[in-house]
C-alpha cells in the first residue's frame, strides 16, 4: 500500500534539500511519534551517506518496536531532489520511502511518499504511515517556519 502526502515549506529549496540530508532534521520530524537509536554504525552521521543504518525504534519514545534497516541512497532527479530510504524489518518487509524536493510555482514544495508491506499487518502499517507522515510534515513546517533552529 500506498501513502503519498505534499507540502509547501516557507524556506529556499537549497535550504530545505541542505537540512533534507541530515540525520537531526529526521530525529526532530519524527519526535515524539518515533524514537531511532543508531545501532550501526556508529555513532549518527552529521548527514546521511548512501549506506544502510540499523537503527532500533521506540513509539512514542518507549515502546520497543524491534530494529529497522534504513538503506539510504540519492536516485537521480531532473525537477530537483531525491533521497530514498528502501528500508525493512522483520514485521515491515518493505518501507520504501522517498523524499522529493521540488520548487512549483516559486514555492518549495516537500513530497513523502512510501510503499508499505508488512504482510497481514499490512493495513495498520499503512494507518500508522498516514498518521507519522502527515506528523513528519507538520514538524518540518514548523521548522522551516522558525528558520531551522533545532
Amino acid at each position: 500500500m500506498q501513502v503519498e502526502i505534499s507540502t509547501e515549506l516557507d524556506c529556499p529549496l537549497d535550504e530545505a534539500i541542505t537540512h533534507g540530508r541530515t540525520t537531526d532534521l529526521l530525529r526532530f520530524v519524527v519526535y515524539p511519534l518515533v524514537h531511532f537509536t543508531l545501532i550501526e554504525p556508529q555513532p549518527w552521521p552529521d548527514t546521511w551517506a548512501e549506506g544502510t543504518y540499523w537503527v532500533g525504534v521506540h513509539i512514542f519514545g518507549f515502546l520497543p518496536f524491534g530494529k529497522q534497516a534504513i538503506v539510504i541512497s540519492y536516485p537521480a532527479s531532473g525537477a530537483g531532489f531525491l533521497l530514498r530510504d528502501n528500508g525493512y524489518s522483520a514485521l515491515v518487509k518493505v518501507w520504501d520511502h522517498t523524499i522529493s524536493i521540488s520548487t512549483i510555482n516559486g514555492r518549495t514544495r516537500y513530497r513523502d511518499t512510501v510503499t508499505v508491506h508488512a504482510g497481514l499487518f499490512t493495513l495498520p502499517v499503512w494507518l500508522f504511515a498516514q498518521v507519522f507522515y502527515r506528523h513528519r510534515q507538520r514538524r518540518w513546517r514548523l521548522l522551516a517556519g522558525r528558520g531551522f533552529r533545532y
